[in-house]
């Protein structure tokens, strides 16, 4: 009997010292981030010839960045079972990104961007890709209350994965996951705006933060600055709106605050990504501040803000001094060191 009952306390105290230990990885799970969008394969062109060519898509763009600053972050998304999917996927995981949601299709050639840049290096671009007869839905990590999800540009309105992408943000929010959106509609979408001008709206009553660039005014709200932007079309979905505009001032509305920020103006290589890196520069911002979800909805105070854009400046412009689309590895392990 006195056998029996310390065979008994042993079970209980492995069992004990089992959830001791699930209980204390899931606590010290850290913060993740999520960004869902195309792969693409950019090709630059300088004076109508090929200078280099880099992974690349808006979302992809932001995963790198994060993961080479030391940031546990997933890319969603897809490629064709080709060469140019492998050379994406192999990048994905050298730099950090856990690549396991990405899904492959037969028949499907991966998007390949040709991106020409003009005399103050700002690209204007062309996209070439076949795309699969039928899309599954998106392979998904778990969510956790405060992870972030950074989404957007054409991909989150696209009419063929409407129906995939809507369920993943209904997702994310029902995870308590902080949602950042990424307008970022480019003008050879214009002629589709009355299809996807609705699935923009949607996108934005979904997220907690909007950011919109001047093109995006002048696509998507037909508007020519900020405020007019924000107060007929933003406001009404989303209560946090940040503009940007190349050199102009970064603009912040909160329905209580408008502030204005400076850029620091920097001498450029390549524009490409730099938007996507500001995206990059504010998940790591939140994570650095141990912002949480109900502390945004909440409201943040302007100090909060001012170093939430200083990190999105940081990130962008880091992202400007080279032909990569992402930060440098230099800039990122110094990154890592703010964790």
């Amino acid at each position: 009997m006195i056998l029996s009952m310390r065979k008994g306390i042993l079970r209980m105290s492995l069992f004990v010292v089992a959830c001791f230990v699930s209980l204390s990885s899931v606590a010290e799970s850290p913060r993740k981030v999520v960004c869902i969008g195309e792969t693409v394969l950019d090709i630059l062109f300088r004076n109508e010839k090929p200078i280099s060519a880099n992974p690349g898509g808006s979302a992809l763009n932001s995963a790198v960045s994060l993961g080479r600053s030391g940031v546990n972050v997933y890319f969603v998304g897809e490629t064709g079972k080709d060469h140019t999917g492998d050379i994406i996927r192999s990048f994905l995981h050298d730099n950090g990104v856990n690549g396991s949601c990405v899904r492959q299709y037969e028949g499907m050639n991966t998007m390949t961007s040709l991106a020409f840049l003009d005399e103050k290096n700002n690209a204007h671009y062309s996209f070439y890709m076949t795309r699969p007869r039928q899309r599954e839905d998106f392979i998904l990590p778990v969510i956790n209350p405060d992870d972030i999800v950074i989404f957007g540009s054409f991909y989150s309105v696209n009419p063929d994965i409407r129906k995939q992408m809507k369920k993943f943000l209904d997702y994310a929010h029902e995870r308590g996951a902080i949602i950042y959106y990424d307008v970022n509609i480019r003008s050879p979408h214009s002629s589709m705006m009355e299809t996807i001008r609705p699935y923009v709206f949607e996108n934005m009553k979904t997220a907690d933060v909007v950011r919109g660039s001047r093109g995006d005014m002048r696509t998507v709200f037909q508007c020519s600055e900020a405020d007019s932007a924000y107060v007929k079309y933003v406001a009404p979905c989303c209560r946090y709106f940040i503009s940007t505009g190349g050199t102009n001032p970064v603009i912040v509305h909160t329905g209580t605050m408008r502030e204005e920020y400076p850029v620091r103006k920097i001498k450029t290589v390549s524009t490409v990504g730099a938007g996507d890196n500001f995206n990059a520069g504010f998940a790591f911002g939140l994570i650095q501040l141990g912002i949480t979800r109900k502390q945004l909805i909440k409201g943040l105070s302007p100090k909060q803000w001012s170093e939430l854009i200083r990190y999105t400046q940081m990130f962008s412009q880091n992202s400007c001094m080279s032909l990569e689309n992402y930060v440098s590895k230099a800039f990122g392990n110094k990154m890592k060191s703010h964790h």
